[in-house]
């Protein structure tokens, strides 16, 4: 099993997730021997997971079923054990599409935390790129290494445990990317500099508070860097749902034209919204928008190092 690489089937030691509904899954590490517990009753790992294939159907002990999905970096994300606050889909697309990154690019992150970020920019540079990740505490350095490992990435990733604001990344002039999550991003921007390839390259940095992106961009714009914006990403989710509405009365006119433009005994009028006028009402689509939504999540500072 690997996060960059699709396999069929269900092996010993592999990471799965298990589905029981949209809004209610987990990680599972496949284990011989092992008996996960569900609302639904008992996953037994030997017999109800080892060999099966991914995306198979499976009766729990109390007659339940769920679904083993093949982990993906966005099924991670939504699941990972959170050792810090973690970057969410929303901002990684626009991060992953505005660094330019492509199968074959060097990435510089810093800070690693929980990884969600980690195993999006590691599928997205796969299988001839590398992640080069640092992380100033200890103990999530070492659990990241470890995760990494167990699904079959660390051939991908370096992890590097220490304080990119002082010590930087490790690696010079080499980086296509550079990736910034820590609490004062300003003082690695000389080091990201430094990685990135003498050619150029994109930065970006992930700031909660404006002053910290006021801060960054002063910094950025004293070592040379160009093209400095920040942007800050809100989804906003639909409900789409089907709405009746009675049909106004609107007199004589509507009748006369009812009369002459519609023939309820037409049948290739029983898909349109007039089909229903007979009775009165008419169904459409409505979008409406959820009443509570995400909100601010951080800002995303973008730039460009300049070749002279």
């Amino acid at each position: 099993m690997s996060f960059v690489e699709y396999g069929d089937t269900i092996k010993d030691g592999d990471t799965a997730i298990v589905f029981l509904g949209h809004e209610s899954m987990f990680p599972v590490k496949v284990q011989h021997g092992t008996v996960t517990q569900t609302k639904y009753g008992v996953i037994r790992h030997s017999t109800d997971l080892i060999g099966k294939k991914y995306g198979s159907k499976v009766t729990c002990s109390k007659g339940g079923w769920v679904f083993i999905l093949h982990p993906t970096p966005e099924l991670w994300t939504m699941n990972l054990p959170h050792r810090t606050q973690i970057l969410y889909s929303t901002d990684i697309s626009i991060i992953t599409m505005m660094l330019e990154l492509k199968p074959g690019s060097i990435v510089c992150e810093s800070g690693t935390g929980s990884g969600s970020l980690s195993h999006a920019l590691i599928r997205t540079v796969a299988p001839t790129g590398h992640l080069y990740t640092v992380e100033f505490h200890q103990q999530r350095a070492e659990k990241a290494r470890e995760e990494f490992r167990e699904h079959g990435v660390e051939h991908l990733v370096t992890v590097t445990n220490q304080d990119v604001c002082k010590n930087g990344f490790g690696v010079s002039n080499i980086a296509d990317a550079v990736f910034l999550d820590i609490p004062s991003p300003w003082e690695a921007i000389g080091h990201a500099k430094s990685a990135l390839k003498a050619e150029g390259g994109r930065i970006c940095s992930f700031s909660p508070c404006i002053e910290q992106v006021q801060r960054t961009c002063l910094a950025m714009e004293e070592y040379g860097f160009t093209e400095i914006n920040t942007l800050e990403i809100l989804l906003r989710v639909y409900n789409v749902r089907t709405i009746s509405l009675q049909i106004p009365d609107l007199g004589k006119a509507a009748e006369d034209n009812s009369s002459t433009g519609f023939d309820s005994s037409n049948t290739s009028n029983q898909g349109s919204p007039c089909a229903n006028l007979q009775q009165g009402t008419v169904q459409f689509k409505s979008g409406v928008p959820l009443r509570e939504m995400v909100g601010h999540t951080g800002y995303l500072t973008f730039a460009t190092k300049s070749l002279f």
